[in-house]
């Protein structure tokens, strides 16, 4: 049996230092980081975040720890509520070989011990990439299919592991503390799809959230626990949420091989699964002057796990629209558009975009398309048929946003929660984000 796979990370997270990392993959981790600040002013919009909120306050009071667009507090409290922020309305990133929403797990934890310690831009971003890198290599080792199908639901699994790597890189952990990181974010691993449809699925990433900052903390003041958490006979994850996984793949070619770089970001915020189906939308609405009036019917293929869980949800109210095709596709339909404003109570009670998505959208599911993919097809009155397919969705890798796509979605969101002049400040921290000797000067201007 493979020797269990934390110890060969201990010792990368260890030693890994910034000049190390490819100039792509330092890339690559700034416009994922600079995409959490967008979902986290977005997420202000939520109808659960006021409860979360409290919640947040509750564990410990008003801090010194920032909390985007909010007023500060405990260092478990703002890792917490930034935590829901990033997630609340479905805009934030997606590794879709776990299904795992990694960054509210690694970046809120991560920030707030940075600017706790005063600690550089740089060294903030090194320790996000060894969070993300660090959970979506848990994500390879899992057989996700096997996970999946016992109805686990990763964030909360996998997501502590990367919160604690990025805070024992950030607190200076030994390789013998990191792995005590690591098996301690994996004693708090839980989170299922029994909340599907729900918050508690966005839950789940305030609390591996939590976990990892919890795992971090613990393991610097040289709490011990198992070498292996994830390959034990008696209640290893692997074997315990899987089918004894796949050890050797989270390790493979670590340091070289850069599994982050497979994070896909959202550029609307709905479920990751209907990136696609706007993708192509947009695409068909782009190329001709499409009106509701003039079509008789929409006709969206999706790959079988997609359809199980957008095909025939409903739109009772923001969450379960963001997660329903059929409503994604009309409201896009009729607005041309894909943003908060489309999930609004305006919207969500608007009589032509209701009747359209229940008399005139219909989904089926697609055995041909890929599994991050989706097809459209849409029949005119006047006899056109219009046909457009996605193998996968503007954000993933294979089409990724870029830079000036990201900061236009910060604007956008940013100016949602605070003043244009306020927003304006945050960019310009957030540009030079690398250079910057502490990251306390980005936290001075985040709050609500």
């Amino acid at each position: 049996m493979s020797s269990d796979p934390t110890g060969p990370l201990s010792e990368f997270i260890c030693n890994l230092k910034y000049s190390d990392l490819p100039e792509r993959v330092r890339k690559r981790v700034y416009l994922i980081t600079v995409d959490v600040f967008a979902n986290a002013f977005a997420g202000w919009q939520a109808n659960e975040t006021q409860s979360i909120s409290r919640l947040a306050e509750a564990l410990g009071g008003r801090g010194n720890s920032s909390v985007i667009g909010g007023m500060p507090l405990s260092l478990a409290g703002a890792s917490v509520l930034n935590a829901y922020l990033i997630t609340a309305v479905s805009a934030c990133d997606v590794y879709r070989p776990a299904l795992c929403h990694v960054t509210p797990e690694v970046i809120p934890p991560a920030f707030a011990i940075a600017e706790r310690d005063g600690l550089s831009g740089e060294q903030l971003l090194l320790a996000i990439a060894v969070g993300l890198e660090t959970t979506v290599r848990l994500g390879l080792g899992l057989h996700y299919s096997v996970f999946r199908s016992k109805g686990w639901h990763s964030p909360s699994v996998i997501g502590p592991f990367g919160g604690a790597a990025a805070i024992g890189k950030l607190l200076g952990l030994d390789v013998n503390q990191l792995r005590n990181a690591l098996g301690l974010a994996g004693s708090q691993a839980s989170g299922t799809f029994a909340a599907f449809g729900t918050a508690a699925v966005k839950f789940h990433q305030s609390h591996g959230a939590l976990a990892g900052l919890l795992a971090g903390l613990a393991a610097a003041e040289n709490f011990k626990t198992t070498d292996k958490i994830l390959t034990h006979s008696d209640g290893g994850l692997f074997n315990v949420m899987s089918d004894g996984g796949d050890p050797d793949a989270v390790t493979w070619n670590l340091g070289e091989h850069w599994e982050l770089e497979n994070i896909s970001l959202r550029l609307w915020p709905t479920a990751a699964s209907l990136q696609s189906v706007i993708s192509a939308l947009m695409a068909i609405i782009q190329r001709h002057e499409l009106k509701p009036q003039n079509i008789r019917s929409v006709q969206i293929g999706l790959p079988k796990a997609a359809y199980a869980m957008n095909g025939t949800m409903g739109w009772q109210n923001r969450l379960s629209a963001m997660l329903s095709a059929r409503y994604v596709a009309s409201v896009v339909l009729h607005d041309r558009a894909c943003w908060l404003d489309q999930f609004d109570a305006t919207h969500l009670a608007h009589p032509a975009i209701l009747d359209f998505a229940s008399s005139r959208v219909h989904v089926e599911i697609d055995e041909t398309i890929g599994a991050d993919g989706a097809s459209i097809t849409i029949d005119t009155l006047s006899g056109e048929r219009l046909v457009e397919r996605r193998n996968y969705p503007k954000g993933d890798p294979r089409d990724p946003l870029t830079q000036d796509e990201v900061f236009n979605k910060l604007r956008i969101f940013g100016e949602s929660r605070l003043e244009s002049v306020r927003v304006g400040k945050i960019v310009a921290s957030l540009e030079h984000l690398n250079t910057l000797e502490n990251v306390r000067t980005l936290g001075t201007v985040l709050g609500g």
